[in-house]
């Protein structure tokens, strides 16, 4: 809303009109520049600060959606109404409030736009025309009886944090859905040239850019295909001080626009090869289907997943090794020289002693990008402190 969206207004005025006639008490929660609170004929008015949308106008959303719960925990209304795309979709777990409905419409469709790289591009596992994936797995269980999925996937293998950005975002953005996830990252830190302020603040305007379109975003550490592949020290160790640094962005960002957040970085995805293809890099079916089973079961919990769950077992055979060996042949040609020089300079420091100055570096570089990330009203100049795990 703007300061001049007159014909809302209005019509706003007059459903609160109706409803204090009728005996309610209603309730009327808009974005603004600054909090108030103020009695009208038609009802209660409660403005929150509100993100402003660029070349919209001065048109403002409320994009927090911790804030926006909390408050309607303390309501405790009997019913919600949402007058426009932007009004979150999800039930305050555990509160009793009830899921909004957007006023005068029938959500008969829902939008589900899948941000990333080969993970989510369905990298490990090939279908009859393509690949699938967990996101498209996913797609299949979100929406209720008589309710339909328009689901677009526009990740691309080898996707950098850049790529996102620059392409797939905007391209989300249009599609205008109402679940977007952004999985992105692990090729980022393959690249010799890798700075974790940078995919850190790609990822910052990602997030605020979709979240500002009113999209429940879903986020995840991946599982963790180093470990998987049982690299050597000189690799292993400087991948994983990345692969953490990502991970801590990934968590912060999680915290900052309340997203989905799978956390499937642990070590039970490399102690079971079940899950994992034959190049040892992508998720199998089985595990792309328990990624999904695992976002759909926190979707679930917000009220955001309404039909079946993905099953765990797969439906397909297994790709052949003839396969993972030709998507190694294809990727060593860029990523092999970028490995070689990561890893000649893990040696030297640990010859030296020195290898903790690596990590003190890392811990740095990690302080340094989630202190640059803008203090936006969307998040009231709060910026979580993360620390490099897993």
């Amino acid at each position: 809303m703007t300061p001049a969206s007159g014909g809302l207004r209005t019509a706003l005025d007059e459903l609160g009109r109706g409803y204090r006639a009728a005996g309610h008490e209603p309730v009327l929660i808009v974005p603004g520049a600054t909090s108030s609170d103020v009695g009208t004929p038609q009802g209660r008015v409660l403005t929150l600060p509100g993100t402003e949308l660029p070349g919209t106008g001065g048109y403002r959303v409320l994009a927090d959606r911790g804030r926006l719960r909390r408050l309607l925990e303390a309501l405790r209304p009997d019913r919600l109404e949402g007058s426009d795309r932007t009004t979150p979709r999800w039930r305050a777990n555990g509160s009793g409030t009830p899921a909004p409905a957007r006023a005068g419409t029938a959500r008969d469709t829902v939008r589900f736009a899948a941000l990333g790289d080969s993970l989510t591009e369905g990298g490990g596992e090939p279908v009859p025309g393509g690949r699938r994936g967990w996101a498209a797995l996913l797609a299949e269980g979100l929406g209720a009886t008589g309710q339909s999925v328009d689901f677009r996937n526009l990740a691309v293998a080898g996707a950098l944090s850049a790529d996102v950005h620059e392409r797939q975002a905007g391209a989300a953005a249009e599609f205008r859905p109402d679940l977007a996830s952004v999985v992105v990252g692990v090729d980022d830190t393959l690249r010799r040239s890798f700075d974790i302020r940078s995919p850190a603040l790609r990822l910052d305007e990602v997030c605020a850019l979709l979240a500002g379109g009113g999209a429940v975003l879903l986020t995840a550490c991946p599982p963790d295909p180093v470990t998987a592949l049982g690299l050597p020290g000189p690799l292993r160790h400087p991948l994983a001080r990345r692969r953490q640094a990502v991970n801590a962005v990934v968590h912060a960002l999680s915290a900052r626009y309340d997203t989905v957040h799978l956390h499937a970085s642990d070590r039970e995805w490399t102690r079971d090869r079940s899950l994992w293809s034959v190049d040892r890099l992508h998720p199998a079916e089985r595990g792309h289907r328990r990624l999904a089973a695992g976002f759909h079961r926190l979707l679930a919990e917000r009220g955001l997943a309404l039909g079946a769950p993905p099953g765990p077992e797969p439906g397909q055979p297994p790709p052949t090794r003839l396969a993972g060996a030709l998507w190694l042949a294809r990727r060593s040609t860029d990523l092999l020289p970028q490995l070689l020089g990561l890893a000649a300079a893990e040696p030297g420091h640990r010859a030296r002693g020195t290898s903790d100055r690596l990590d003190a570096r890392a811990e740095e570089a990690l302080r340094e990008a989630l202190d640059d990330l803008p203090r936006t009203p969307l998040l009231r100049g709060f910026v979580p402190h993360a620390r490099m795990e897993g």
